[in-house]
């Protein structure tokens, strides 16, 4: 794996986006039968898209407080002296109820517990909710993977098998959920998180964040369960950067926006 910036943490959650490759015969006739040709190309545009950013993100230097080490990807001690107070509570599984919602959680509380991990927070409560919410949804998917906390380490088959298994719509749910959670931990500290962008980075990834939000409005006409993350999604359309400056004014301004989009996704 090549080497990630602490944004690209969070990008491990939609990164399977592009790594689905060919389906196989079987699911194809499946899709056929059930998915109108619109969709399957709006589905394929998103799929694009999250491909793109991920693949933008992987252009970016190293931050200066991320180290490789002989066990992966590691912190400073002096980065990881201020512990992120802005990580959700693995509590909030509880409040979980429709199943999109447990895929969501499940997608956001994966992102947090990856990061808790690397400031060497507590990560028991967030095995324990991820568990939960893992057997609660059911999916068989997860069967292909070998730990539910390493359901972003193993992208290429989760994609594959949610696919197989009908429950590619879900899949939306989970990457969009964890777009969101990785533009919350970003504005956290804009200044810090985007020391390594450049004006081309900040057009490019906020220019894709558009057309995959222009993409989940057509797909929720198809899909009645995208309905839900696409009015959490909107609040987003005010990122249109160009430029670095204009991206950190933007996620300012758009502050409360994001925050009320990602707890509209855990609801």
């Amino acid at each position: 794996m090549k080497k990630l910036t602490v944004l690209a943490i969070a990008f491990l959650a939609i990164t399977f986006a592009a790594c689905g490759g060919k389906k196989t015969e079987t699911a194809a006739n499946e899709a056929d039968s059930t998915v109108s040709f619109e969709q399957q190309q709006i589905e394929a545009a998103i799929k694009v898209q999250f491909d793109s950013i991920a693949a933008e993100i992987g252009k970016l230097p190293q931050l200066p407080f991320v180290q490789e080490g002989n066990g992966g990807l590691t912190l400073t001690k002096e980065e990881k002296q201020v512990k992120p107070e802005y990580l959700l509570n693995a509590s909030v599984a509880d409040e979980a109820t429709t199943l999109a919602e447990k895929y969501r959680t499940l997608s956001i509380l994966s992102v947090d517990r990856k990061i808790a991990a690397l400031y060497d927070l507590p990560v028991e409560d967030y095995d324990k909710a991820i568990a939960k919410l893992a057997a609660d949804i059911n999916d068989p998917s997860f069967k292909a993977v070998e730990n539910t906390n390493t359901l972003f380490e193993t992208t290429s088959t989760l994609y594959n098998e949610m696919e197989k298994n009908g429950r590619i719509n879900y899949f939306w749910q989970m990457a969009s959920a964890a777009l969101v959670e990785q533009l919350y931990i970003t504005n956290q500290n804009s200044d810090k998180f985007l020391s390594i962008f450049n004006d081309e980075a900040a057009s490019n990834v906020t220019y894709r964040i558009v057309l995959i939000l222009d993409a989940i409005n057509r797909l929720s006409e198809y899909d009645p369960e995208v309905k839900g993350i696409a009015t959490a999604l909107a609040p987003l359309e005010v990122l249109n950067a160009t430029t670095v400056t204009e991206l950190k004014e933007q996620l300012s301004t758009a502050k409360d926006k994001i925050n009320t989009a990602r707890q509209a996704l855990i609801k």
